[in-house]
């Protein structure tokens, strides 16, 4: 199919046409043995003229007068009966028709539809035995919202196959809006920890707003920062939607496509709808194919990214995938954990299967400060396994298995190693296991989960890490449901486990226990309500390249809101035990500034206040509710140019206890992101690149992947 998605904007010169009623001059001639002779018409491809249906040309002046011509091709013999006939249409000032070599000449203001697709041109000439049509002047090839533009157009519309000269456009990825949706939008969440960063919270949480750029550019509501979530998927749901950059500009020397795939010679690509690009890609050559409906693929061959137009990096990868996923920006990238991998680590990323059903990744590491600095995390070697450079003790594994059956039901496996030794490997192997049905509508549906894990890590505030041995069982995630026109919200969540953990009870334990694991079965209930009020809003500047988007993909609205939350849980244990819960948390949050003028123009701040309430205690340390009162503090700000710093953090009151701080440094653009990030509590750290709208999200540490789980109040989220 033609890509009919590619958006062009281009200074186009005249060219001189010879107005004789001669076969066409193409500078792409067709396969021998085709010229002149009738074409069969391949199979039908949505949005181009590829189709086996015969087809009618009705032309027409702008005085009224038509004509009708038939274009006859002969139907193969694996193909079935022609479909009904299907109407392209000629408009145009001026018209000529030779009728001994079928040859349509048109001039001035040329339209031609066929379908839902238009092309305009100054002159048009249609070769009615070859099927060939050649456009030149100021091409225009439009359907829908996707325009091309070219400087000459040659297209054998029955081969689907042709060829754009000096084109520049954009590669249009529609908006995405991704379903944060989260079993328990409670306050704490924000606070403890959270894959998301104070600055991206706080974006994600401006108010709706319709913004328009007048410039070729669409500033497109609905889509939000691309989010890996926890085992869980707990993420926050606000209801606020933010709009980013979605249209990827390139410009070529020349576009050969064919079918569902195009060449371009000479590429260069951006994000930046703002000339210069602060970010571009430059490649000799970029090859596209369509894998399925909802995923593209760019190969580049000597390829260089290129930022602010004078510092030119190789390219990490010469492939990208266009699709609804978050992807690694290269083949290696880097994390800091000192809990398990003993401090900073490279990571490599490799997808040995990827495609729409089934995609297995391994990404191998290399723990470089482990190596080097045996003693700075001795919590890492647990069994005092030698240590040195090339030793099996600093390499790592994560490998993770995702399969997809259908838009319901799905299967996710993740092991991680945290060391090669072989003869440790009970010690150093984590694993989940869990199947996934989607239950009633789609956009708003019941997640039903059935899951295993093995040696699962979670952190439960002031009681720290904390290891579930094992544990199985069913999982029921409600959707967020409104409560009427209250704007109150609804979330809860069902489970019934098998686990086996640590106690610290130990009349519990069987009198020939030789370790404190303690074997219950475990059914929970949370449910909770919240609610958000805007206390006041300001207006975002116009999104230009000095104005609103100066140093972010979505201009920054001021506001302030308020969030009220209300979490009941109950956790019933088959020896009798019970541990009933139930918390309240107030939250303020907001931003002022716009983050446009060179310095101290953004401000950003998240303060709550959790108070709970608790009966009896859990026999298990893992969801013991220890943290009855949590105070969080968070602020950002806006340094001097691009840079923001700020922290988050958290503070158990009822244990006096310092029980999560994130500090981070933002390096902020229009079209990419490079952000520092560490948690001296948790032991974490990670340097997260973010490329807007190509889908990359590049962050192997634990801030945003699915190794460490927060306990809050007693519930895994």
């Amino acid at each position: 199919m033609f890509p009919f998605f590619l958006l062009a904007q281009l200074q186009l010169l005249p060219h001189a046409v010879n107005d004789s009623a001669i076969p066409i001059a193409v500078e792409m001639p067709p396969e021998a043995g085709i010229l002149g002779q009738p074409i069969t018409l391949g199979g039908s491809e949505i949005g181009g003229l590829s189709s086996n249906k015969t087809k009618y040309l009705r032309a027409q002046d702008r005085s009224g007068k038509t004509q009708s011509f038939l274009l006859t091709q002969s139907k193969p013999e694996n193909q079935k009966d022609p479909q009904p006939i299907q109407v392209l249409e000629l408009i145009s000032d001026q018209q000529e028709y030779n009728s001994q070599e079928r040859i349509i000449t048109a001039k001035g203001h040329v339209q031609l539809n066929f379908g839902d697709a238009t092309l305009i041109a100054d002159r048009l000439k249609i070769n009615l035995i070859d099927n060939l049509a050649v456009a030149q002047g100021d091409v225009i090839l439009k359907r829908g919202d996707q325009i091309l533009r070219g400087k000459r157009f040659e297209y054998y519309f029955s081969q689907d196959r042709g060829v754009v000269f000096e084109a520049n456009g954009e590669i249009y990825q529609p908006s995405t809006s991704k379903d944060l949706r989260a079993n328990l939008p409670n306050a704490t969440n924000y606070g403890l920890y959270s894959g998301l960063n104070l600055n991206d919270r706080l974006s994600l949480n401006q108010p709706l707003q319709s913004v328009a750029n007048s410039g070729g550019f669409q500033f497109v509501q609905g889509s939000t920062p691309g989010v890996e979530q926890q085992s869980t998927e707990t993420a926050n749901r606000s209801g606020m939607t933010q709009g980013s950059i979605n249209r990827v500009r390139f410009q070529a020397e020349r576009i050969d496509f064919d079918g569902k795939e195009w060449t371009a010679q000479k590429i260069r690509l951006t994000n930046d709808p703002f000339s210069p690009p602060e970010l571009e890609i430059q490649a000799d050559r970029a090859d596209f194919s369509s894998l399925d409906p909802l995923m593209s693929e760019l190969r580049f061959t000597n390829s260089v990214v290129v930022l602010d137009q004078s510092n030119p990096l190789p390219l990490l990868q010469n492939i990208l995938i266009v699709d609804r996923k978050d992807r690694e920006p290269g083949y290696l990238s880097f994390g800091f954990d000192g809990e398990n991998r003993g401090g900073f680590y490279v990571q490599g990323n490799f997808d040995l299967i990827n495609n729409d059903s089934v995609r297995f990744t391994l990404s191998p590491q290399y723990l470089i400060q482990k190596a080097l600095s045996p003693s700075s995390f001795p919590q890492s070697n647990p069994t005092n396994s030698p240590e040195c450079a090339f030793c099996s003790s600093v390499f790592a594994l994560l490998s993770s298995l995702n399969v997809k059956f259908n838009d319901r039901f799905s299967f996710n496996a993740i092991t991680f190693l945290d060391s090669l030794e072989l003869s440790q490997l009970g010690n150093y192997t984590r694993s989940q296991i869990e199947l996934k049905e989607l239950i009633g509508d789609l956009g708003q549906p019941y997640d039903l989960r059935a899951q295993y894990y093995y040696r699962q890590q979670v952190f439960n505030g002031s009681l720290g890490y904390q290891t579930i041995n094992n544990s199985y069982g069913l999982l029921l995630i409600s959707p967020t449901i409104a409560l009427g026109k209250s704007e109150i919200y609804l979330n809860f969540q069902a489970s019934a486990q098998d686990i086996q953990a640590p106690t610290d009870r130990i009349y519990l334990l069987p009198a020939n226990a030789t370790n404190n694991l303690l074997n219950l079965d475990r059914y929970q209930g949370v449910i909770t309500l919240n609610r958000t009020f805007t206390l006041w809003q300001g207006h975002s500047l116009p999104p230009t390249q000095e104005g609103g988007l100066k140093y972010t993909p979505v201009p920054v609205q001021p506001y302030v809101k308020l969030n009220l939350a209300l979490t009941g849980v109950d956790n019933l244990y088959s020896n009798g035990d019970n541990q009933p819960s139930i918390s309240s948390t107030l939250r303020l949050f907001g931003q002022f500034g716009h983050f446009s003028r060179p310095y101290l123009d953004y401000t950003g701040f998240d303060i709550s206040f959790t108070q709970g309430f608790v009966g009896d205690t859990s026999p298990f340390f893992f969801d013991r509710y220890a943290d009855t009162q949590v105070a969080t503090l968070g602020i950002t700000q806006q340094i001097y140019g691009p840079i923001r710093v700020g922290f988050q953090s958290s503070y158990s009151l009822s244990a006096g206890k310092e029980i999560s701080t994130d500090y981070f440094i933002e390096y902020s653009r229009r079209t990419y992101n490079i952000l520092l990030r560490y948690n001296p509590i948790l032991e974490l750290g990670s340097i997260n690149l973010r490329i807007s709208d190509f889908n990359w999200n590049g962050n192997p540490g634990k801030f945003e992947g699915t190794e460490v789980q927060p306990v809050i109040q007693g519930v895994t989220r």
